[in-house]
């Protein structure tokens, strides 16, 4: 008998309306990394296509590691198109981030590229990464992958704001990710988070979010952050990146021993 396909806990956590926290892979990509990160309680681990440079092969082998770890491993990949999202999907990934989103209609793509018939459009091919080689029903397994596959939009401009409530509105769409930085520069005030129309413009975000049954979801850098972000209504988040949490650790470790040693 064909084994099942592996479920994705964190998309149920999420649409059952709990919160759910990982991890941003920019740089390390070791056969450890996903045990690692699920030994330290994250649920996913988002892997970067877009500012991290990762590969196709270096993603299959990590989706590959990850598998019993109970992490579900997600990508952002570096644009709206077929040919880079479906290729990583059957090369294993749980969930598919695409940046930059502004319209419903890009919203539409990407959920129907996400999914087989008749929820979406994804080319059909079984035996390979996805579905861990196994023979069986493919009917079967399209339903339990298309139940699986966590769709992330990524809002991080004026325009994505201002269409914010369409694009979470779109069937499929599982998560709408501020991208706080990208919105800020978009918006003209590069980095000034405490300006109100940037408030406003979060504040719409998690609005949408929720009225359509959507988790919202957020990058921080710091406890502090997570935590305040928490309040605000974001429900998926990531607690920093590889670089940034070992060059914070390691920064603050020597910066005590050298002044230990005045």
């Amino acid at each position: 008998m064909a084994a099942a396909i592996r479920p994705n806990g964190l998309r149920r956590r999420l649409r059952d309306g709990h919160a759910a926290f990982g991890i941003f892979a920019t740089e390390f990509f070791t056969p450890g990394f996903c045990q690692i990160a699920a030994n330290a309680g994250a649920e996913f681990v988002l892997f970067d296509m877009e500012h991290g440079g990762v590969g196709i092969d270096t993603l299959k082998a990590q989706f590959a590691f990850a598998r019993g770890t109970g992490v579900a491993p997600l990508v952002r990949v570096p644009g709206l198109a077929y040919h880079l999202i479906a290729p990583v999907l059957d090369a294993g990934a749980f969930g598919i981030m695409v940046p930059m989103l502004e319209t419903p209609e890009q919203a539409e793509k990407l959920a129907s590229w996400c999914r087989y018939r008749p929820e979406g459009v994804r080319g059909l091919g079984f035996g390979a990464g996805h579905d861990d080689y196994t023979r069986g029903d493919v009917v079967a397994k399209a339903k339990a992958e298309n139940e699986r596959t966590l769709v992330i939009a990524l809002v991080e401009t004026a325009t994505g704001i201002a269409n914010v409530d369409a694009i979470a509105a779109v069937p499929g769409i599982d998560v709408v990710w501020l991208g706080h930085f990208d919105l800020t520069d978009s918006m003209g005030i590069t980095g000034q988070f405490e300006r109100p129309e940037f408030d406003a413009a979060v504040e719409k975000l998690v609005d949408a979010a929720t009225r359509h049954g959507k988790a919202a979801g957020f990058l921080a850098t710091s406890i502090d952050m997570a935590r305040a972000w928490r309040k605000k209504g974001f429900r998926c988040i990531s607690y920093g990146s590889d670089v940034g949490l070992l060059q914070g650790a390691l920064g603050e470790g020597i910066a005590a021993l050298r002044a230990g040693e005045g």
